[in-house]
């Protein structure tokens, strides 16, 4: 695959975590470090969609949401429509369990005539951990402005591809959402 951009989204209202997501600490850092940790080693284009100026001590490029409180779907939105790369790598700010293996694995999977390529497991879908193209703009904004913006029903609207992974491999790919979350993963990597 040519050049990526990887998006990270860091927009959501965090009403569960009760505090900003992707700056939650996690094994002396916060998930966003982990998430950058990640990512680096397949590219360092890296920026940030948020709306908020407490990512601004890392020297990434940040986006504000072009329309707001459209959930990822509007994330995603403004990520497409500032890269100047075809496919995007797409990842939420809530998994700081995410490794390079994954992503490289992801990459290496994609389909190019897929506009959409993400993991899934018998039980989960992972639509933000996943590869994007510049080509559904018009499709995502269509979903805007119809205030159609679930993931799961864009998806099914779109060419995607789903790659399977077992139930076991799932723990990296876990979002953590609220306070009790986080402390289970600790619990459990304990």
């Amino acid at each position: 695959m040519e050049t990526l951009t990887a998006f990270i989204l860091c927009g959501g209202k965090s009403s569960r975590m009760k505090s900003e997501k992707g700056l939650v600490l996690f094994q002396g850092k916060p998930f966003i470090e982990h998430i950058i940790q990640a990512v680096l080693p397949i590219t360092g284009n890296i920026e940030f969609i948020t709306n908020t100026k407490e990512y601004d001590y890392l020297p990434y490029q940040k986006r504000a949401d072009i329309v707001k409180d459209k959930g990822p779907l509007g994330g995603i939105y403004t990520a497409l429509e500032n890269s100047e790369t075809e496919f995007n790598l797409i990842l939420s700010c809530d998994i700081p369990l995410i490794s390079s293996e994954l992503l490289t694995e992801l990459i290496s999977k994609h389909n190019q005539e897929a506009q959409i390529t993400i993991f899934a497991t018998e039980s989960r879908i992972h639509p933000l951990i996943g590869i994007y193209s510049k080509k559904l703009l018009p499709v995502i904004k269509e979903a805007i402005d119809e205030n159609e913006l679930k993931m799961m029903d864009f998806l099914s609207k779109v060419p995607h591809q789903i790659i399977k992974i077992e139930e076991s491999e799932n723990f990296p790919l876990t979002n953590i959402n609220s306070v009790d979350e986080l402390n289970d993963l600790n619990i459990n990597l304990s």
